[in-house]
């Protein structure tokens, strides 16, 4: 499960970070460029939680 919302995450940064350099080259709209960075930071938020900041387990 932690490996699931782990990769999650990752996901969801690269959601956030990405879309700026879309828009920049022209590849997306401004409005496309904030639904995904909006998506991606609720995702974050949702997932990362529940494993960041945890003792590895044995």
């Amino acid at each position: 499960m932690k490996t699931a919302l782990k990769w999650i995450s990752l996901l969801a940064l690269v959601a956030v970070i990405l879309p700026p350099f879309l828009y920049f080259k022209g590849s997306v709209s401004k409005p496309m460029m904030s639904g995904i960075m909006l998506a991606g930071t609720v995702l974050w938020f949702a997932t990362a939680p529940f494993w960041m900041g945890r003792r590895q387990e044995e």
